[in-house]
Formats: C-alpha cells, structure tokens, sequence
C-alpha cells in the first residue's frame, strides 16, 4: 500500500493521523534518556506513519511506526518500550531496528511529557492504565494491523525490546499479552514499581536528616576502591558482584583518623543501601544494591549539591509516592513509614495497573514465546538483584528451572549501568545493551532472541563489549561473556583481561 493512502485509516484502535515518505537522510530530536541530545540520524528510508489510539475518553495514546520499503523488508516487527514515566516515543532504539530491517513502533504510552514527569497523573486514572499497559498492548496491535495491510501480509514474527519501564512493559506483556509478542527482551525491569521507590524514600530519609549522613565524591571513590579490591576486582569491574561481601565498616575512621576512612553516619548510609530491605514480618521488600562501581552512586542519591546533574532516584520515588499513590503534591517523603504506607502504596489501583509481578507466564510459555531478560549488576537506579527476586519466582512459581529453562533466561552483565554504559563491557552490539544493526546473535539481544525464536537455539552467554571511552569509533578496549544466569563468567586465570575469551561460563564459586 502507498504510504500516503494510509492517512485517515483505522488499524485495530489506532487512527492514522499523517504519514511522511522519507527517503534521505533524517535527524530526529527526543529528549529521552536512550537519544543523544543531538538527536540520531538514520539514512534509510521509511515510511514515517503516527497514529493516535483513544480506547477511552480520557485516553491520548501517540504511536509512531516506521515502515522500510517492501525490499528492505525483513518480513518481522519489533516495538520499542519507554523508559521513566514515559511521556516520549524513543527514537534511537526505534533507528536500529529499522536499520536491522524491522518494521517498528512506538509509543508514547499515553501522555506527554518528559521521563521524570508525574504532573500528568493527578485525576486520570485511566492514563495510568494506559501507561501501565493498555498503550503498548494497542500499539501492538494496531502496528501488526498496519504492517499486514502496508506489505500485504503479517509480520512472520514479532517482537518487543525495552529497558527500565520498558522492561517492565515487556514483563507485562508477558503476563498479561502472552501472544502479543513472539519474543520479548526486557531489560533492568522497574516491575516492582512501588517496592522500588519504597527503598529509594528509606534511603533519602536518612540520607537528608544530616549533612554527614551522605558521603562525598571523594569517599564514594574510597569506597569503591576498597569493595573492588575486597571482592578481587580487576580493571574496576567484579567479575561476581552477587556474590561480593564488601563490608563498608571495614572503612570506620579509627581513633583520630580523619582522612581517608568512613565517619559512623557514613557507614550507616551505605549499608543501607547495600542492605535488603524487609518488613515487619520478615518479608523482602526490594533488594539492595550490589557493589562494585560505588563512585557512580551519585549519579541516584544524595544531596542536590553532591548527586550530580544525572541524579534521579529521588525525584522518581518521591513523585510516583505523590501522585499514584497518594494524589497529593504537597506529600513530604519526611513523614513516610513503611509499615503504614508500603500497604497503601500496593493497594492502589494505580500501583496495581503498573506493576509487572505475575510470576505465572504458562500462558506466554504455552504460546511458544521467549524471554530474554538482562540486567546491569552495576545498576544504581534499579537493582540487579530485583531482576534475580523475579526470576525466582517464576521458577517457584512454574516448576523450577527445568520447566523455564526452555523460554525464560536472565542474563546479569557485571560492570553496566542502568540499560547500559558503566566501566565493564555493556554495549550488547552497538553503544548501549539495548540493541543495534549488528544482526549477530552472539553479540547482539534482538538477534540473539530472533535466533532463539525462529531457529530454536537457546543463547547459553552473549558477549558484551567496551569500546574505548564508550565510543564504537575508537575500536574494542575490551569484551566479557554474559551468562545464563545462575551462571557466572569467570576469569580462567591466564589470558588477558580484556578478552572475552579468558572467561568462562560457571556455577557461582561459594
């Protein structure tokens, strides 16, 4: 079909707005967090098609697709998740996939607004389900519609890719969508929405009650350097951080030491954030952070003048308590308890419409759909332990590994960040872990997926790679393994560090 007859259409619930023909080179702007502020180029034309979906009145979904001409077509589509609070249609990962030569989508899941805004919630329930999974269930069908009637027959396989509350929207499509989706990556998941910013608000508490309860930059590096060299850290990256038992206390400035050492407050602060957190009946809440890349961590906490202009934890935590949960902008993260407010945090609708928790994915199993699931155990925002807590219950949930092995993997890449970047290895075929053009299963998730789904070969590890200062231009500085988890890659003890090839893939060492 002509890409301009597409215009005042329908396709499952979504109406077609305007389409563009581009055929040159185009630069798109987006202020979302996987875009460079530059925006991301792409050379090869498509068929720029934007849609909205009103499934109810007070529903405003925006999707985009972009569709590559009939011969660059790979005969498959793929739907690219949001990151924060969504608000954005994220353009670069949306690049790579038609550069891969993927029809593919996007959504802004509901609203308008940048990551970190929850102005937008007050008063509008059905946003909030819209955001929490009825957009990107729509924009699904809505895209697979739209490419049957574009190219005159469906997508031979089609497939989601998210990180952050994009993970969470691939989770959730496996939960509640089983046949949406052939095959899901999803990435650092925020499924334990309100258990997360639950965590975060006990950190800012203390954090903010004293000057001294947070540390410098200066004592995050000390403490950095002291949980690689504990936990036998080579070139700042822990080959197990889930196994590391860095004990901050071992910093504690003795008796008229005043450099180079931990103040008791400071101590108390990063055990906290270390720590599990529980509640009065013994029960996780959310895990804690794992150690290993401690200089980073004001990227997400502490005092304004010391997290960085990169900080966003408090904001997030403290904005989803004010808006989904308590519908108050005046609320004080001061006067949060756990025991009285964690219950009321879960009860929400709100809260219930975006949590991805369901560990019974039998339906998306008896569907033949794969999931592949990645985590940075150098997360600050998300910990990679969270992605662990869920894996786990979908085994306790199913049967144990044998009965998930076979469509469920969890992959941990020690040394990333959140969705990417970070000291270690963390580009899964291009800049960030998300995805890129490079079509090899042995480097890149999509295609490691795709081979999983369409050729029925299981990914065992996925090397991940570090370019020289993190940009693919200057040539490889060193590449690492990821595993199928429980499985960790460990160094082989000759070899050099840097080379994929001096690690192998094994059970935990105890």
């Amino acid at each position: 079909m002509d890409c301009q007859s597409l215009v005042g259409k329908d396709f499952g619930k979504a109406h077609v707005m305007e389409t563009e023909d581009v055929t040159g080179p185009i630069t798109l702007a987006s202020s979302d967090a996987f875009t460079p502020g530059h925006g991301i180029t792409t050379a090869t034309p498509f068929c720029r098609v934007r849609a909205v979906i009103k499934p109810t009145a007070d529903s405003d979904i925006h999707m985009e697709a972009w569709l590559p001409p009939p011969s660059a077509w790979n005969g498959k589509y793929q739907s690219i998740g949001n990151g924060g609070f969504a608000g954005i249609i994220v353009y670069r990962p949306m690049a790579w996939a038609l550069e891969s030569g993927y029809a593919v989508s996007s959504t802004d899941a509901g609203h308008s607004g940048e990551m970190s805004d929850s102005s937008w919630i007050y008063g509008h329930p059905e946003k909030v389900v819209d955001l929490g999974w009825r957009a990107v269930h729509e924009t699904a069908v809505a895209s697979k519609a739209l490419v049957a009637v574009y190219y005159g027959r469906s997508p031979a396989h089609s497939y989601f890719n998210g990180c952050s509350s994009g993970g969470r929207e691939g989770l959730m499509e496996a939960q509640r969508f089983p046949t949406d989706y052939d095959g899901i990556v999803a990435g650092a998941p925020a499924n334990y929405w309100v258990q997360a910013q639950t965590a975060t608000i006990g950190y800012i508490q203390y954090i903010s009650a004293a000057p001294g309860n947070w540390l410098s930059g200066e004592k995050l590096s000390l403490v950095n350097k002291a949980s690689l060299a504990a936990c036998h850290g080579a070139e700042g990256v822990l080959d197990d951080p889930g196994h590391c038992k860095f004990d901050p206390a071992t910093l504690l400035c003795k008796k008229g030491q005043t450099e180079a050492c931990l103040t008791q407050p400071e101590v108390v602060a990063m055990k906290l954030l270390y720590k599990d957190l529980y509640d009065a009946k013994g029960k996780i809440v959310y895990p804690g952070l794992s150690p290993g890349d401690e200089a980073f961590w004001a990227w997400s906490f502490g005092p304004a003048e010391n997290r960085g202009t990169g900080s966003v934890s408090a904001p997030f935590a403290i904005g989803l308590y004010q808006a989904m949960v308590f519908q108050n902008p005046n609320w004080d993260f001061r006067s949060f308890q756990l025991e009285r407010d964690l219950p009321i945090g879960l009860a929400s609708d709100n809260i219930k419409a975006v949590s991805a928790e369901n560990p019974d994915l039998s339906a998306f199993k008896a569907a033949g759909g794969r999931l592949l699931h990645y985590h940075g155990y150098n997360d600050p925002g998300i910990p990679a332990r969270a992605s662990i807590l869920y894996y786990n219950s979908v085994l306790e949930k199913m049967g144990g590994v044998g009965a998930v092995d076979s469509f469920y993997r969890l992959f941990l890449g020690t040394g990333m960040r959140h969705c990417g970047m970070g000291p270690g290895p963390n580009a899964l075929g291009g800049t960030f872990a998300l995805q890129s053009p490079s079509r090899d299963p042995d480097h890149d998730l999509i295609a490691a997926l795709a081979h999983w789904v369409e050729d029925g070969v299981a990914p065992n590890q996925i090397t991940a790679t570090k370019y020289a200062d993190d940009d693919p231009a200057k040539g490889i500085a060193a590449q690492r393994p990821w595993c199928a988890y429980p499985k960790v890659a460990y160094y082989i003890g000759q070899g050099a560090r840097n080379k994929a090839s001096s690690y192998a893939c094994s059970l935990p060492k105890q």
